[in-house]
Order: structure tokens, then sequence, then C-alpha cells
């Protein structure tokens, strides 16, 4: 891992389309912010693990959970 330290307004880059700039530090928050291209997903770590759980439990369906599940939309 790198760790770095930086100040209000400071920059990070990874490569060459990636760029955290340091917005502002209040006590123990950073807030941060990050410019990159609209088609690459950026999560927060909370969110990120929620939907691979997600993903984990929907790849354990049958294909009879499935297609309860489709029936349950189409009369919606």
């Amino acid at each position: 891992m790198l760790v770095l330290t930086r100040k209000p307004g400071e920059v990070v880059r990874i490569g060459h389309e990636i760029t955290i700039r340091i917005v502002d530090i209040k006590g123990r928050q950073v807030k941060i912010g990050i410019e990159a291209r609209a088609e690459l997903p950026i999560y927060r770590e909370e969110i990120y693990e929620k939907i691979q759980a997600e993903n984990r439990l929907s790849s354990e369906l049958s294909l009879d959970e499935f297609g309860r599940i489709k029936e349950a939309f189409r009369s919606r």
C-alpha cells in the first residue's frame, strides 16, 4: 500500500485518467474529489461490499428461483 501525505488542494494522479484532489480536512474527516471517466465505476467500500454480497447471493440462486423472480417482476 502506498501512503501519501497531502494538504488541501493538492492532487494525486493514478495513471493518465484519474485525479484525486484533497478538497477539505476537518478533524478526522478528509473530503476528496475524484475525476475519472464516467464509465469507470467508483464506490465507497461499504457499497462495493454490498454489491459483491448481492452478486454472490444471485449466483447461488437456482433456475427455478430465477423463474419465480422473473414472474414477480412481470406481474407488476
